[in-house]
């Protein structure tokens, strides 16, 4: 998979990209990043990628012509599956959304600056708009890399456990139970008996139970109590 970001600061992303998951994905040839500067595609003399906007007020606006150049050119090398604009008004992402972008094919993802960039882009240019919660940032560039560190992780190969991913939040509809690890006591503090005993059917029963308490604790929203599959599912 290739996923390619068009920045205006593109030097934010570097050291986010060169880590963790995401490095060794990268390193192992499982996925490709490249992050390129707008401003190439710039043909005024100062590199600018802004203009005032028409009509007034306060703010610039990202131009068309160098997100055009920039996007036709590399749509010119490959095909993508999605051109993708990160936008505040956008779709908000989620793991559904990782899940489905992760098992297409390559992607392009813009990144706004400003406020925001000509609407001919999003109309003829942009395949598909997200965004990662109700706030505003000063650019795209986070929302591009946590966009690309929740689809990279999911590709096969990625993770040291295969499995590990499929147990993640959010993969069936509730967030994770709770976790433990050694010491199974810890200043009085205990790991609950059950995973203790070895007993997987009754392992596998607490933990759902628990993500079901805990999802309906804290994100209630994920539910649906009136649906009597939620236990199966």
């Amino acid at each position: 998979m290739r996923i390619d970001i068009l920045s205006a600061v593109p030097r934010m992303l570097d050291g986010f990209l060169q880590e963790s998951i995401l490095g060794r994905a990268r390193s192992k040839g499982l996925a490709e990043v490249h992050v390129h500067d707008l401003r190439d595609w710039s043909t005024d003399k100062h590199r600018r990628i802004d203009d005032y906007s028409f009509g007034g007020g306060a703010g610039m606006v990202m131009s068309v012509e160098p997100i055009h150049r920039a996007i036709t050119e590399l749509q010119g090398q490959r095909s993508y599956e999605e051109v993708i604009y990160l936008s505040p008004d956008g779709d908000l992402f989620d793991q559904p959304m990782a899940n489905r972008l992760s098992g297409g094919g390559d992607l392009i993802l813009l990144c706004g600056h400003y406020k925001g960039v000509d609407e001919r882009v999003r109309e003829h240019l942009i395949t598909k708009e997200i965004s990662i919660g109700n706030f505003v940032l000063t650019g795209g560039e986070l929302p591009a890399a946590i966009i690309s560190d929740a689809v990279i992780r999911l590709i096969p190969g990625v993770l040291g456990d295969e499995t590990s991913a499929l147990s993640d939040s959010f993969q069936d509809g509730l967030v994770s139970p709770p976790v433990y690890t050694r010491p199974a006591e810890y200043l009085g503090w205990k790991v609950p008996e059950v995973l203790l005993s070895g007993h997987e059917a009754r392992i596998a029963a607490w933990r759902l139970e628990q993500a079901q308490a805990r999802t309906r604790e804290r994100r209630p929203g994920l539910l649906e109590d009136d649906d009597p599959t939620m236990a199966e599912r």
